[in-house]
């Protein structure tokens, strides 16, 4: 009963088990031989049944419901890498607009602490930023497959923002969206076309 326990584990644990050597007479070779395949198979589990990744490909932008507790999108992100794309990991709040801070320079002011320009009426100097998506895509690798923006705290987006992140896609054809538009009890997704609809 505890070797077939052991063999339904995940490989990190017989191998801290093995390590300790406090059950390997019980074990014997079984905690390697799991080791060892858990090596190949998890590999090609994520390749072969990767059926977020192919749903993104196919939509261009999804939007996903993650549990609360966090933790879960990591794995979706690993999924996705492992597919052959890179990631931009940003959140939305205090983007402003958009589809400047994606795709066009645009001007920024830091914080200016009480300090004021004289020939301006505004507060502070402004500095220009490059795009974030337009300069990730010209440092992608040649092997990789386009970028996917990975935004958490999607739910203060107005729908107009949200229309324009379904379109960009379609403006850009290497770069995939997904949008975090709130909490569920699972990981569930579906095309962000749906959240404009609702």
């Amino acid at each position: 009963m505890r070797l077939l326990t052991l063999a339904l584990e995940p490989c990190f644990y017989c191998l801290w088990i093995y390590h300790l050597q406090a059950v390997s007479y019980v074990c014997g070779f079984g905690v390697i031989l799991r080791c060892l395949s858990s090596l190949i198979l998890i590999p090609m589990a994520l390749i072969a049944f990767n059926k977020f990744t192919s749903d993104l490909e196919k939509a261009g932008a999804l939007g996903v419901r993650m549990p609360l507790e966090g933790g879960y999108e990591g794995r979706y992100r690993r999924r996705v890498r492992s597919a052959g794309y890179d990631c931009a990991y940003l959140s939305v709040r205090g983007l402003g607009d958009l589809s400047a801070y994606l795709l066009d320079v645009h001007g920024v002011r830091p914080p200016h602490l009480g300090k004021k320009n004289m020939e301006a009426s505004a507060v502070g100097d402004r500095y220009y930023v490059p795009p974030i998506v337009s300069y990730r895509l010209q440092e992608l690798s040649p092997k990789s497959k386009g970028l996917v923006l990975w935004l958490i705290e999607g739910h203060i987006l107005s729908s107009q923002e949200i229309k324009f992140l379904v379109s960009l896609p379609s403006i850009e054809p290497k770069v995939k969206v997904v949008l975090e538009v709130g909490g569920d009890r699972t990981v569930t997704w579906f095309p962000l076309q749906e959240a404009v609809a609702a």
